[in-house]
């Protein structure tokens, strides 16, 4: 099945460093293509894709125009909206039925993310979908995880240090989204609503996952893909 992606890709960067000075997060090089490319190979299927951005948006924008002409893109302006925000932004494009979500500083090896996620997707019993990988196994991850998990899949957030890690990816129900009534707002502040009603569930990544967001990152994630 097709449906719509939001990449989220409108942070500053700035664990980045001097990497980040004259270009946005998404357009650094990992493996030989940028960020972004990574991002749009694993959105797979999906259409409309859309892409946001707020610093340095003229660049990603002009960037994805140039190479990846069929991507939309949504300029976050003049404040950054956060994660909820920004898909709320883009809902008009997106639509009201399930999205997948990904996050722009993450590379992958093995099977496609949006194809792992749509295989387990219920919609009856779930309103978000996230995928997981073992913190042991986020590769180039500075700091502990994200969520714990039981038996059904149910997730409660918990930043411990051997919990689950949120990979970037998921299939989204919008509606709460869309009924919030705020501007500015974290899909953090979402889940917390959808763990009080039990469904907020997660699934486990068979492959190789890497969070690109400080530069130690970039080689760990390179390494990560030679490693075949």
């Amino acid at each position: 099945m097709t449906r719509p992606a939001m990449i989220l890709a409108a942070g500053f960067g700035t664990r980045m460093g001097a990497l980040t000075r004259d270009r946005p997060k998404p357009l650094i090089h990992v493996g030989g293509r940028p960020l972004i490319d990574h991002a749009i190979a694993a959105a797979g299927p999906a259409a409309p894709v859309v892409v946001n951005g707020h610093y340095r948006a003229a660049q990603l924008e002009a960037d994805l125009k140039t190479r990846h002409p069929g991507v939309l893109f949504s300029h976050e302006t003049p404040e950054i909206l956060e994660s909820g925000g920004a898909i709320k932004q883009a809902l008009p494009v997106l639509g009201a039925d399930p999205i997948l979500t990904l996050n722009a500083d993450a590379v992958w090896r093995g099977p496609n993310p949006h194809h792992v996620l749509a295989d387990r997707w219920a919609a009856q019993e779930m309103e978000a979908l996230l995928l997981l990988v073992p913190r042991q196994q986020a590769i180039g991850r500075d700091g502990g995880g994200d969520f714990d998990m039981d038996d059904t899949g149910r997730l409660v957030l918990n930043k411990g240090p051997d919990t689950w890690v949120y990979t970037g990816a998921q299939i989204l129900n919008t509606a709460r989204i869309a009924r919030s009534s705020d501007r500015v707002f974290s899909l953090r502040d979402v889940w917390r609503d959808m763990t009080e009603a039990g469904t907020l569930f997660g699934c486990v990544y068979p492959g190789a996952w890497g969070d690109v967001g400080h530069p130690g990152g970039i080689q760990a994630a390179e390494d990560m893909l030679r490693d075949v």
